[in-house]
This record gives structure tokens, sequence and C-alpha cells, in this order.
């Protein structure tokens, strides 16, 4: 396996897939972090459809599996819980995951050298990186905790190891309500569509579309999931006035009449629909959706299958 690959899907491992989040884990992201998102893995094990998310990772992802075959490190396995952060620019490159588990560094480190991968060693941590440009590495900062992204937000995250840094306290207090009450959660404090590289999004008027533009008003969002027997979906956003979020509930209140309109004779698909739910409070809009943990799983499997039959046709054309 090329040394390449063998550190991307470690990045993506961490970086693709938390009860109220880790402190330590908070204290070593960046403190301008704007986006931040994580993931209750412990949990998620503990239900069907949160087991069902995590097989799908050795099932599809042929990279990941020799990895667990090489270094005995699964990441569905031995990671309990992960953040992700990056400063929120839509130019930036920058970003960092950190993650509690239980990790063999020795072996992993092994194995990644025999591969060709770069090591450095940065305040006593030793940095794993690319070895095609090195501007990007994991590091072990101890055999429970590890840290993955670019070489410099890295190094930023041993740094703060022994000199936290801590997040500003209205983020804390937004990142502890999500993850407090979601197993899989993110959230931006700043507008959604800074996010988005200029140009790529049109303002209504020159292209776009009523929800694109009733859009351009939210100035922070947050989302997360819920598994158990029903899957529950939650999503948040603050608008810059109220009457822009009684706006943008509406927009979203006609989208959704629309869809139960051409949801045809699915079922599972008018159910999902039908149990939407927007409100508005002052400059806050509140959407909810929920299916029972079997149904949603199925229509993930039916997606899957649908998605593989028309790729077929293609992989044909290029034997």
């Amino acid at each position: 396996m090329k040394a390449q690959l063998l550190t991307a899907t470690l990045i993506t491992a961490f970086t693709g897939s938390l009860s109220a989040a880790d402190p330590q884990l908070l204290n070593l992201v960046m403190p301008d972090a704007k986006v931040l998102a994580g993931v209750n893995v412990e949990q998620a094990k503990g239900t069907q459809f949160g087991q069902f998310i995590l097989d799908q990772m050795q099932t599809h992802d042929s990279e990941m599996q020799k990895l667990v075959a090489l270094t005995g490190f699964d990441p569905r396995r031995d990671v309990r819980e992960l953040l992700v952060a990056t400063d929120g620019s839509a130019e930036s490159k920058t970003g960092l995951a950190v993650a509690k588990g239980t990790f063999d560094v020795g072996k992993i480190s092994a194995l990644a050298t025999l591969q060709g991968v770069v090591t450095e060693l940065y305040g006593g941590v030793t940095i794993l990186e690319d070895p095609k440009d090195q501007t990007h590495g994991i590091a072990f900062l101890d055999s429970s905790t590890v840290v993955a992204g670019d070489t410099a937000s890295v190094k930023g995250a041993i740094d703060r190891q022994k000199s936290p840094q801590s997040l500003p306290a209205a983020v804390i207090v937004k990142v502890n309500q999500w993850s407090n009450a979601q197993d899989a959660w993110g959230i931006t404090t700043v507008p959604p569509v800074s996010l988005i590289p200029p140009g790529a999004v049109t303002k209504q008027g020159q292209g776009g579309n009523p929800m694109q533009g009733a859009l351009q008003n939210v100035q922070q969002a947050a989302g997360g999931v819920k598994f158990g027997a029903m899957v529950v979906f939650s999503g948040e956003t603050t608008c810059d006035t109220a009457q822009n979020a009684s706006t943008l509930a509406d927009v979203v209140k006609l989208l959704i009449n629309i869809a139960q309109m051409q949801t045809g004779a699915d079922p599972t698909a008018a159910a999902l629909v039908k149990s939407v739910t927007v409100t508005a409070s002052g400059s806050v809009v509140k959407i909810s959706a929920s299916l029972p943990q079997d149904v949603f799983q199925s229509m993930l499997q039916s997606s899957k299958k649908s998605m593989g039959m028309r790729a077929a046709p293609h992989s044909s054309a290029r034997k």
C-alpha cells in the first residue's frame, strides 16, 4: 500500500467519523475555531442504526480494511469520541481532528515508517507526515489521544497540550448544548454562506433560488442527529432579523409542500417529508425530522443499490 494512501486513510478515518464534548479535546483545537463537529462513536455503537453506519465503513472502504489488517487499528472500534474544527474561512485549507480512544502507537508508527511516511519530532511528539508534500500529518499525544490535519494545525495542538487555550465562552456553550443532546453534531458560528468560496453562491435575482436568497441572512447554524429506535435529525439557524427568520421558515415549508407532492407512491419518502417540522421564534428557525431506525436504514440501503446500478454502465464502459 502506498504511503500516501496510508496517511490519507488515517486522516479520513478520524475526520469522517461526543455525551458533552471532552474538555481536553476542546482545549486542543485552535482558539479561533468557528466551525466544529463531533461524534459520540461509543454511543453510536449501542444502537442498531449507529452500528449500521460504522459497519458501512468496513464494507465499502478497501483502504480501511488494509489498515485494520496491517496495524490492528480500527477507528470504528478504537475511537470513542471525535472532534473536528476549522477557522471557518472559505479560502483556508487548515483543519484539525482530535480523537480519544485506544491506540497501539508503536505498532501504527512502525507500519507508517515502513510504508515511507515521513516523521518529524516536534515538541517531543512524533508527527507522521504525508511524504508527498508534508503538508498533513498525524500525531499521537499519548496512547489515548490523537490529532490529525494540516501540519501547522497539528503542531498547534501539540503546543496547546502543554499550554491550553480555551475557545470563547459563547462557542463552548454552543458546543456543550449540541454535544449533550446529540450523538453526532455540527455548528458554525459564522454565516454558512461565508464557508463557500467566493463566486460559488449567486444572490437572489441573479440566477439564485428563493432558498439560496433566504440563506443569505443566516448568521449561525447548528444541527445534529440522535440515534435510537427513532433516528431524529435537528437543525437550528439564527438569522439577522426576526422577519428574515420568518421568511426562511416560510420558504422551507414551501419546499416541504412541494416535496410531499413529489413523493408519489414511495411511502418511506412520504413518511420522512411528513415528519419534518419547522418553527420560527424571533430570529431563530428550528427544523426537525425523524424516522424509525430500521426504515431509515432500509432507505439508505435502497439508495446505495440505486447509485450502484447507475454507476455500473460507466464501469462496464471503462473495461
